[in-house]
C-alpha cells in the first residue's frame, strides 16, 4: 500500500497497544517529527509507564505539536487515539493551523496485539486493558471522515504494515519550485480586448492549443523567453467578453503557460451553474447572458466545462522558494500554502468582518496593515486608482471594468505594465472618485 500525505500534515496514529504504531512511526518519520505520548510520560518521571501523569503528558504533547504546525512542521502523533475524545483535540489543531488531518489506523487482529503486548518485558497491562482498546477502535472505523480526517488509511495486517511506503506530496498551492518570471494580471472582469492588448505589451504571441475541445476554442498567448502569465482571478461578470476571457484562461493554464487562482465572481458563476440560489447581480447577469446566447446543447455542455476548471483551480500559490504568494483577495502569513476552508475564504474574500458596509457590501478589516511576512504577497479583489504597495503586499487591480487600467506586475523584475481601458463598461454600487 501506497500511503499519500502532505508534506505539511499532522498525521495521528490510531490502533491498540501492541499494535506496531512506535515501530511504523521509527521506520517511516524522523524522530523529530513524532511526538509520543510515552515519552512526554518520561519527561514527567522518568518512567514512560508512568500512568498518573498522562493528563500532563498529553498537556506536553499538545504543547509541542502546537509549536510545531505553526513552524509549518509535519507532525506525527503516536498514542493509541482510539476514542473519539482523545482524536477530537488534534483534529481541532489542524483546523487551527489550517494543515491537513490525516488517520493512519491499525486496525490489526486482536490476538496479534495481545501476543505482542504479552512478549513485551518492559509494560504490563491489566487483562483488560486491550480488549477494551480494540471495541472503542472498531466503533471508530466508520466515523473518522465524520470526524474530520482528509485522508484515511486503515492497515488490516502485520504483512500489510510492513509493505507499506510512505509517499510526500506538495499541497496544490505549493508551487515553490516554480521560479518564473512571472506577469501577474489584476481583476479583468471580462475585458478581453484590454487583456489581449496587455499580453501584446507584454511580448506575448497567440498561438494555438494542443488537443483542441471545440468548446474551448484554440486561441492562446504564449511568451518567446517562457514567461508565465498569472491570473489573480475575477475573469468573469461586468465586461462585454466574459466567456472569451474564461476560455483565453483556461486554455493557458491546459496549456502550462499560465497560472490561475479563483476569485468570488469565478465562485458565485460556479454555485449558479449548479443550480444554486444565487443573486444574479453584482455583473454576474452580464455572464448568463453570453452563457444563454449560446445553443442549448453548448450551452450544457459548456457550463459543465467551466464548473470542472473552476472547481479544478487552487485558492492561492507560493512560488519561487516562498517569496511570492498570490492570492485573489489576498492571504495572511500564517495561512501561506496551507490547506482548509478558512484559507479558501480568506483568498476569495480577504478578512470579512460577516457584516456589510453602508453599500451592501462585505465590510472587511485592512488585514495588509499587519502584514508584516518576508514573502511578497500579491493580490487584487479591491479596485485602486493605481497599483498600491502597503507591508511587502501589492494590489494589483486597477480597475478596468470601471474605466481604470488593466495591470500587469512583471517579477522579478518588479516592473508594472499596464493598458488603459477602453471606456467605463460598469458602474460601482460603491463609489470611486478615480473613475474617469
Amino acid at each position: 500500500m501506497e500511503i499519500t500525505i502532505p508534506r505539511l500534515s499532522l498525521v495521528i496514529l490510531i490502533g491498540v497497544s501492541g499494535s506496531g504504531k512506535t515501530t511504523f512511526a521509527r521506520k517511516h518519520f524522523l524522530q523529530t517529527e513524532i511526538l509520543c505520548s510515552d515519552f512526554c510520560r518520561a519527561l514527567m518521571t522518568d518512567n514512560e509507564n508512568d500512568q498518573t501523569v498522562t493528563q500532563e503528558a498529553f498537556d506536553i504533547l499538545h504543547f509541542l505539536a502546537r509549536k510545531r504546525l505553526e513552524k509549518g512542521r509535519l507532525t506525527v502523533i503516536d498514542a493509541t487515539n482510539v476514542k473519539p475524545a482523545s482524536r477530537r483535540p488534534f483534529v481541532a489543531l489542524a483546523r487551527e493551523y489550517h494543515v491537513v488531518p490525516v488517520a493512519i489506523v491499525f486496525d490489526l487482529p486482536l490476538d496479534v496485539c495481545q501476543k505482542r503486548t504479552g512478549g513485551r518485558s518492559d509494560r504490563t497491562l491489566e487483562p483488560h486493558v486491550i480488549p477494551h482498546q480494540y471495541e472503542h477502535l472498531t466503533r471508530s472505523l466508520e466515523i473518522l471522515k465524520e470526524e474530520g480526517f482528509r485522508h484515511v488509511y486503515i492497515l488490516k495486517s502485520e504483512e500489510e504494515a510492513n509493505a507499506v511506503n510512505i509517499k510526500r506530496v506538495p499541497l496544490k498551492s505549493d508551487r515553490r519550485n516554480d521560479h518564473g518570471p512571472f506577469d501577474i494580471i489584476g481583476d479583468v472582469h471580462g475585458c478581453c480586448d484590454e487583456l489581449e492588448m496587455l499580453l501584446q505589451k507584454l511580448g506575448y504571441t497567440e498561438g494555438k492549443a494542443q488537443n483542441i475541445d471545440p468548446l474551448w476554442g484554440d486561441r492562446i498567448y504564449i511568451h518567446p523567453q517562457e514567461r508565465k502569465l498569472v491570473f489573480l482571478g475575477d475573469l468573469v461578470d461586468r465586461g462585454p467578453r466574459n466567456l472569451d476571457t474564461m476560455r483565453l484562461a483556461r486554455n493557458m493554464v491546459q496549456a502550462g503557460s499560465a497560472l490561475c487562482v479563483p476569485g468570488n465572481h469565478e465562485i458565485r458563476l460556479m454555485h449558479k451553474l449548479k443550480g444554486g440560489n444565487i443573486n444574479t447581480g453584482y455583473g454576474l447577469e452580464k455572464t448568463l447572458e453570453e452563457l444563454n446566447s449560446l445553443p442549448e446543447e453548448q450551452r450544457k455542455q459548456f457550463s459543465g466545462k467551466m464548473i470542472e476548471f473552476i472547481q479544478g483551480l487552487t485558492s492561492h500559490y507560493v512560488l519561487d522558494d516562498g517569496n511570492l504568494v498570490l492570492a485573489h483577495a489576498g492571504m495572511r502569513e500564517a495561512m501561506h500554502g496551507r490547506s482548509s476552508a478558512k484559507v479558501s475564504e480568506f483568498a476569495m474574500y480577504g478578512e470579512t468582518k460577516g457584516e456589510s458596509d453602508i453599500f451592501g457590501l462585505p465590510a472587511r478589516y485592512p488585514w495588509i496593515m499587519n502584514y508584516h511576512g518576508s514573502a511578497t504577497v500579491v493580490y487584487g479583489h479591491t479596485a485602486v486608482r493605481e497599483a498600491q504597495w502597503h507591508n511587502r503586499t501589492l494590489n494589483v487591480d486597477t480597475g478596468c471594468v470601471f474605466g481604470g487600467n488593466l495591470t500587469a506586475w512583471r517579477y522579478p523584475e518588479e516592473e508594472f505594465v499596464f493598458v488603459p481601458s477602453a471606456k467605463i463598461y460598469w458602474e460601482p454600487k460603491k463609489p470611486v472618485s478615480w473613475i474617469k
